[in-house]
């Protein structure tokens, strides 16, 4: 008798520690900013015969993971549970934790997130009240986060400025001519640019403006879905009427008729004096998918950073999640020396320190044992990563290659082909390819508008001439430790 998948999945290892093996690897695979802006908020929900139930909370996250990450969810599940012949991707809202939804076709079959072109026979009736239900469903808000207000906003060093201006920003009289426009807040995942947006929402409302807060995953669901509803102009009109619009995570707009349709609407906004307030994860000009034109007028207004989380900020944060714990668990006391050890272990970002509380949590729930430094570096210990190398920017390279070289930053990007400018500019944009994350075209295009073919090329001389070339070897070396390094290119 055959054993089925889910018999297979009990007897190895629970459904928690495989899917933390399974999402480990994607991470390992992907890019984390991969993996966080589309897995992240993928959940395991169960298993049926041989098929496995995953959940996304929109419809738009659903539509993009099984058109361009199906098979290679597929291949990891597989990989790490024998049987599973097909997964299921479901849509989570509110209290439902699973929307039945149709398995995820092979990669070849699957759907591009993009409207199909619409029918030329004319679909029954049914069909045209489902799809101006979702239309009208798309030109509501986000849902905000009744707990993310200014009231338990933790202030330090690193979002001060952010704080005042959205707070500023929340409590401008309704009708008054916006002080900063576009506001533009950006921060590294997880801290906090999604707090301070939401916070200002709440306020803002409070103070009478009509705000509407958007993911950039839910505004680009919203116009795909009123393209097919032929309710485009509607949605248009809609966002124009309001007061403030605030868009969160701008980095993943996709697609050049969306990026052409939001600049229209940001540009009608902004000239009719209305607040726009915008969140990502990096400055406007290093947002190198979205338009250029859109970057410059995101970035005409106030562009403020959220930098790292200092160390008393960090203490805050743990010993606000402790004292909120406590309201249902009085008796849970983390001594002063393990908040201590944690602030000064954990320094990625806000989550990391919340998740070791809950471990922490766990292990007092479980072990019935007191908690000391050692205890919590065991509990702990899944959390503390080995540390992160600094993000480089092309812009980072071209200056660093250039001082080296004694060259200017402008020589690299300049048509100029003599020996002396070449290798500078060969050598910065190998270690462009080697050291960020951006793609061929991309590096060309902040190379003076460079083809990928000549990008190539210069990455593949360099790598030969360094294996030959003992002195160019080292001092690309050297180069490669003065970007990773924290102090940076401002430290020769």
């Amino acid at each position: 008798m055959k054993t089925t998948a889910s018999t297979k999945i009990q007897h190895a290892v629970s459904f928690d520690e495989g899917w933390s093996r399974i999402c480990k690897k994607l991470r390992s695979e992907l890019s984390e900013a991969v993996y966080n802006s589309w897995f992240a908020r993928l959940e395991l929900v169960g298993v049926q015969g041989t098929q496995i139930q995953l959940s996304v909370p929109t419809p738009f996250l659903k539509s993009w993971l099984q058109s361009h990450y199906a098979d290679k969810l597929l291949k990891a599940i597989a990989a790490e549970w024998t049987g599973i012949a097909s997964v299921t991707i479901g849509v989570r809202t509110g209290a439902k934790a699973f929307a039945a939804a149709a398995p995820a076709a092979e990669p070849a079959q699957l759907r591009q997130a993009m409207p199909a072109p619409l029918p030329e026979s004319e679909p029954p009736a049914s069909h045209h009240a489902s799809v101006k239900a979702e239309a009208d469903d798309a030109l509501v808000g986000s849902p905000l986060d009744r707990r993310l207000t200014f009231a338990n906003f933790l202030v330090g060093r690193s979002n001060q400025l952010a704080h005042a201006a959205a707070h500023q920003v929340a409590r401008a009289p309704a009708g008054a001519a916006p002080v900063y426009n576009p506001l533009y807040i950006h921060a590294n995942v997880g801290l906090g640019k999604t707090h301070a947006l939401q916070a200002l929402a709440h306020l803002a409302v409070a103070s009478g403006h009509r705000v509407i807060y958007l993911t950039a995953e839910r505004f680009m669901h919203g116009f795909v879905v009123a393209l097919k509803a032929q309710s485009s102009m509607a949605f248009k009109e809609k966002l124009r009427a309001i007061d403030m619009l605030l868009i969160d995570d701008v980095q993943f707009l996709q697609g050049k008729v969306i990026q052409q349709e939001f600049g229209h609407i940001l540009n009608a906004l902004l000239d009719a004096g209305k607040q726009v307030v915008v969140a990502a994860d990096r400055p406007p000009s290093e947002i190198e998918a979205v338009d250029e034109r859109l970057r410059s007028r995101l970035g005409g207004g106030l562009c403020v950073e959220m930098g790292a989380l200092d160390e008393a900020l960090r203490v805050r944060i743990l010993q606000g999640r402790v004292n909120a714990i406590k309201v249902h668990n009085p008796h849970f006391e983390v001594p002063a020396a393990v908040i201590s050890y944690i602030a000064n272990t954990i320094q990625t970002n806000g989550r990391d320190l919340e998740g070791a509380i809950n471990r922490l949590l766990a292990h007092v729930s479980f072990n019935n044992a007191p908690l000391n430094v050692e205890t919590a570096e065991a509990a702990i210990r899944d959390l503390v990563r080995t540390r992160e190398p600094k993000r480089v920017r092309i812009e980072d390279i071209q200056k660093l290659v250039a001082v080296h070289f004694n060259v200017s930053r402008a020589d690299l990007l300049s048509a100029r082909r003599t020996a002396q400018v070449v290798k500078p500019r060969q050598v910065a944009m190998f270690l462009s390819k080697v050291l960020t994350l951006r793609s061929l075209p991309e590096i060309g295009r902040r190379f003076g508008g460079r083809d990928h073919t000549t990008v190539l090329h210069a990455v593949r001389k360099i790598e030969k001439i360094v294996t030959q070339d003992q002195a160019l070897g080292e001092e690309v070396e050297l180069l490669k430790r003065l970007l990773l390094d924290e102090s940076g290119p401002s430290s020769i």
